[in-house]
């Protein structure tokens, strides 16, 4: 039987969307509101990984460069090869103050920051550049212990820094020295991470506890008069993703919360997805140190930086499991789910707070504690 042909005048029945269609019609909602650029000139909040940041790259960066390969702003590009093998590359740049901090230094978030935003993508981490911006009269001793760091990382993260640059400033214009780095990673052929295959019902998973780094580093600077023991946890997060990997084969998506921390990476996802993430304050992983010193500093450790955790969405049958495999590693033994992913309020991260009440969980437009990565 043929099929019916409409009147005229009477118009044609929709087609019902693929799922592939609908998810990439969620997407293009989500650029269509993404944040515009309303500033004449740049100021700290455009290095924040926050709203400021995302209009910043919008307007500027995406305009120019628009491609394929750009296009998911993710942190990292993932390249085909023409053998078919896919690599994941990215790049960083680390500009923290002070560049010594209880825990590490710009050297191991040099080649940490990098290398796991490769891991991020779901690949190997392999090999590592590194280019220096360094001050007129910044000693030669401290240069060499920065770069003994490197090493050190750079051992402990299964990597080689291969290749480099050097460029030497005025005195005054860089504050000793920004070391700015690319890694490289092969992508195994079974793991494919998406914001777009995140599903209603994913449980979300932070890998420990949250804030560790950005507080110590604002600790560090001295300027507060507040003391506590709190160190960086700045660490390579290859090995972790390959327990996680191996332990939830599902794993939907990952990222490494730095800027912005955790509450900006679950906005990126929501809004990416245009799904909702539901959190539980309960359920947050922070040290009493941490949180004490959040209080006081008046600040949300939602948002603050960590260079040595990851945030996971793993489908519901896999959460335990993930968990499982995420505490037996050393890296992530304060692994815990966090939340869930929901269709309903699309595109918005909302907290379920201890006192029963909930509140949403907005991306800020800047960063309360700047220069700490």
């Amino acid at each position: 039987m043929s099929e019916a042909v409409p009147e005229p005048g009477e118009p044609e029945k929709e087609l019902p969307k693929s799922e592939e269609e609908a998810v990439l019609e969620r997407i293009e909602r989500f650029r269509r509101n993404r944040p515009r650029l309303r500033d004449d000139f740049i100021n700290s909040a455009h290095g924040a990984g926050g709203k400021a940041s995302a209009a910043l790259i919008d307007a500027v960066f995406v305009k120019a460069f628009a491609n394929e390969a750009l296009a998911p702003l993710t942190d990292g590009a993932v390249l085909t090869l023409p053998s078919g093998e896919r690599l994941a590359f990215s790049t960083d740049s680390s500009v923290v103050n002070p560049i010594r901090f209880p825990g590490g230094s710009i050297g191991h978030l040099a080649v940490h920051g990098t290398v796991n935003d490769v891991a991020m993508m779901g690949a190997v981490p392999a090999w590592v550049s590194a280019a220096f911006v360094l001050e007129d009269g910044f000693p030669v001793a401290e240069l060499r212990s920065i770069v003994a760091d490197m090493k050190e990382a750079a051992a402990n993260a299964g990597v080689q820094v291969v290749t480099g640059d050097t460029k030497v400033v005025n005195k005054g214009s860089a504050d000793g020295l920004y070391i700015c780095t690319a890694g490289v990673g092969v992508i195994p052929a079974d793991v494919h991470l998406d914001a777009r295959s995140v599903r209603p019902g994913d449980r979300v998973l932070v890998s420990g506890t949250i804030g560790d780094h950005g507080v110590a580093v604002m600790l560090a600077r001295g300027e507060l008069g507040i003391e506590a023991d709190i160190e960086s946890d700045t660490a390579p997060l290859g090995g972790l993703v390959s327990a996680l990997l191996a332990g939830a084969p599902g794993t939907r998506w990952l990222r490494d919360p730095t800027r912005g921390g955790v509450a900006t990476v679950c906005n990126e996802l929501a809004r990416d997805a245009d799904l909702a993430i539901i959190l539980d304050e309960v359920a947050l992983p922070v040290r009493p140190a941490v949180n004490g010193a959040c209080e006081i500093l008046g600040i949300d450790p939602l948002y603050v930086a960590n260079e040595g955790k990851l945030v996971a969405v793993v489908p519901p049958e896999e959460a335990e499991a993930a968990v499982v495999a995420l505490r037996g590693h050393p890296l992530g033994g304060d692994a815990a789910v966090i939340g869930e992913v929901r269709d309903d309020p699309p595109g918005m991260v909302v907290i379920n707070t201890g006192f029963g009440g909930n509140r949403v969980v907005d991306m800020l437009a800047g960063d309360p504690l700047p220069r700490i990565c």
